[in-house]
């Protein structure tokens, strides 16, 4: 019952599951899959029930919206049979009106700004006009292009499952790629590439955002480079499995086609196996067709699945399924479930589990990290350090890296470079590389214009034009050394605010929340942030943790206690959705201007800068640029009115390596408080100064460093 309760839900409400605490997800499922619970005509004993608690928890926007899913529930649900039966038609005592309550005020019509300089005669406003018309009609063909194009890769991916063809020991080794090349949309990521991947190594791929990294790996996923084996087997880790009504664990173990359709084939014959007993039985000539086979060829088929599943040792299959569905923090009872019940980042875990499980010759993996919490990725990172096969990594997880992986890639300049060691050598490395050629530079530079001088002073003199020859002549010899060209310094400068509000700046006392109908999420909390608090909360996902930002930013009331915050502060919330709600059609100037209508463009400009989003970069299509970049530009939104309290839910996921370093430096100089959600460790240690844990309702200070905390989480 309860698993049907859970699919119907997820089928009906699942697009918004993703933001709401599992404890809530689970009152809501066990409360319809009651025996005894009344539906009511078209949903109404639903909404009566749970309609509040759908509403407060964010479930569904509106009241409105929320009747309209009860009415679908009740309708699902009577699908199944679970519904009682009830009088389909009801009389209304009064005519209803649908659009009761809702504001009937039209939007105010945007007022024309006053315009600088003389005024423009109708021909050049006509000019104007089409011009705007034309550049939106490329902007659209350019964005339809790129759509196309993700489409057409994503297509091109290739299905990979369970290879047993390499039991024996003949793998796939060494893969060498040389002079390729690697473009989207018309512009080169990388030229002349060259890289060697050694069997059973594991390599970090970094470099700035929009770099190609993403491109690099999806090139390799489709065998598009030449050099790579056909019979080599990559995986990439990028999309999330489609939702459906399979289990979990049957899905990971659905990876492994070869051992299905052996069960499968084994099931069947099986039961005709029992059929032509049944018919010897009855007296009919032994050994007489049945499906185009007689006894002894099923018996003989049979043995040889058997030799079959043993050689691929299915029976481990799916323990170790499950065990690597528990290491990402799936439950017993989570395994059980249908992958359509879950949110976008744990079907994403399922798709990590999927190609851990296939071990595939070559694995891809593109910010694993981002999805899973602490107890999550320090599992990973051990499964990952004994992985017997080659790893490419894109993270932004310092220690992750340091960890995990076994050469440095560097994309940089459209060319590839390989490090020996892990991230921390790799800087080291490269900074002492780029020390020793800025020298060589300037050595080059003093004896080039040493001898240039020389030459340009005695060029017209007689007596000296053997010497001026042999100067030339060296000059030409020694050559040039390539000057040092730096990446930008990326920028996170957060606008401190110009006012400082005295204490108490925001206190919860004995502050207790769940929302209407549901369980109790936190009892009795207490604690307090000012403008020096630097603190960051870590506890595993769904512990509630979302909820405790939102509390603390007012969006939630608690339901008994009471949580202070000054009349005068200023609170900016930086969450995933912020980044996923970016209008991609539009540009950052242009996304602020409307946001901040009004406000000189210059100002916002120099805003968008600050935040490192700089010259035309942010006349670009939001859809052309990274997820950093993107990042960058939902700082930009919540920041602008110069926040008192920063409240960041994992800020650090989507950027490089380089901009959460500058995060860092940003953090550490802002004026104000900051209270963040994050499992990366770089992070926390280089702008925080205390940890607070969530777990059991409580939300306590952790006396110890992040590492101690790490420490505690791996003896567990």
């Amino acid at each position: 019952m309860t698993e049907v309760a859970s699919s119907v839900v997820h089928e009906v409400l699942g697009r918004r599951t993703y933001d709401v605490d599992q404890p809530i997800v689970d009152y809501v499922i066990n409360v319809l899959a009651d025996e005894d619970f009344d539906f009511g005509v078209d949903g109404e004993g639903v909404f009566e029930a749970l309609g509040e608690l759908l509403v407060d928890s964010g479930w569904v926007p509106d009241h409105s919206e929320c009747r309209s899913a009860c009415s679908k529930l009740s309708e699902k649900f009577g699908k199944h049979g679970l519904v009682k039966a009830k009088p389909t038609v009801r009389s209304l005592n009064a005519p209803l009106r649908m659009f009761d309550g809702m504001d009937e005020e039209e939007a105010p019509k945007k007022k024309p700004e006053p315009v600088d300089g003389p005024l423009l005669t109708e021909r050049d406003k006509m000019k104007i006009e089409r011009r705007k018309r034309k550049e939106e009609r490329q902007r659209e063909a350019q964005y339809e292009m790129h759509l196309k194009e993700m489409e057409a890769v994503k297509a091109g991916m290739p299905v990979v499952s369970v290879s047993h063809d390499h039991i024996d020991g003949a793998a796939v080794k060494d893969i060498h790629m040389e002079n390729f090349n690697v473009s989207v949309g018309g512009r080169d990521l990388i030229v002349d590439g060259a890289v060697t991947l050694s069997f059973g190594r594991h390599y970090g791929l970094v470099g700035r955002n929009g770099t190609g990294k993403t491109t690099f790996l999806r090139y390799m996923a489709m065998h598009a480079i030449e050099g790579i084996p056909r019979n080599c087997q990559i995986l990439h880790v990028e999309q999330e499995v489609v939702g459906d009504d399979t289990s979990v664990l049957q899905c990971v173990l659905n990876s492994d086609i070869e051992r299905t359709q052996l069960l499968e084939e084994e099931a069947r014959l099986l039961e005709l196996q029992r059929e032509l007993d049944l018919e010897g039985e009855s007296g009919k000539r032994n050994g007489e067709l049945k499906g185009g086979m007689d006894k002894s060829a099923v018996a003989q088929r049979l043995e040889e699945i058997y030799k079959r599943l043993v050689f691929i040792d299915a029976d481990a299959a799916e323990a170790r399924a499950a065990s690597i569905l528990a290491g990402l923090s799936f439950s017993p009872e989570m395994q059980k479930r249908a992958t359509k019940t879950f949110s976008g980042g744990w079907r994403m875990r399922i798709a990590l589990a999927r190609a851990l499980f296939v071990e595939p010759d070559l694995l891809l993996l593109d910010e694993p990290t981002n999805h899973l919490d602490l107890h999550a990725v320090l599992w990973l990172e051990t499964y990952l350090v004994k992985w017997p096969k080659t790893i490419i990594v894109v993270s932004h997880a310092r220690e992750f890296l340091n960890t995990v992986v076994t050469d440095i890639i560097h994309l940089h300049g459209q060319k590839l470079t390989t490090y020996k060691g892990d991230y921390d050598t790799f800087e080291r490395t490269r900074e002492e590389q780029l020390k020793n050629q800025q020298k060589a530079f300037e050595a080059n530079e003093r004896t080039r214009a040493h001898m240039q001088t020389f030459i340009d002073k005695f060029r017209y003199n007689a007596k000296r034009a053997s010497l001026v020859q042999s100067r030339i002549k060296a000059l030409e010899r020694i050559g040039r050394v390539d000057e040092v060209i730096n990446d930008p310094d990326y920028k996170f400068e957060f606008p401190s605010p110009d006012d400082r509000p005295g204490p108490p700046i925001i206190s919860f006392s004995d502050a207790s929340f769940g929302y209407p109908g549901g369980p109790i999420l936190f009892k009795n909390l207490n604690f307090g942030i000012d403008l020096d608090s630097r603190i960051a909360m870590v506890g595993p996902n769904g512990i509630g943790k979302s909820t405790i930002l939102k509390l603390i930013s007012g969006e939630l009331q608690p339901t008994s206690g009471t949580v202070f915050r000054s009349a005068k502060v200023r609170i900016a919330v930086f969450s995933q959705h912020h980044v996923d709600g970016l209008d991609l059609s539009s540009n950052p100037l242009l996304y602020m201007m409307r946001c901040f209508p009004g406000v000189p463009e210059q100002k916002l400009r120099g805003h968008l800068g600050s935040l490192g989003i700089t010259g035309n970069l942010a006349l670009q299509p939001m859809y052309t640029l990274s997820g950093g970049q993107k990042s960058r530009v939902a700082f930009a939104k919540i920041t602008f009115k110069k926040p008192h309290i920063l409240l960041l839910d994992e800020p650090s996921n989507h950027l490089d390596l380089d901009a959460v370093e500058a995060l860092i430096q940003g953090l550490v100089l802002f004026q104000g408080g900051v209270l963040m959600v994050s499992h990366d460790e770089h992070l926390i240690s280089g702008s925080v100064d205390q940890l607070w844990v969530v777990s059991e309702g409580r939300v306590n200070p952790f006396n110890g460093t992040f590492q101690d905390y790490k420490k505690i989480l791996q003896s567990k």
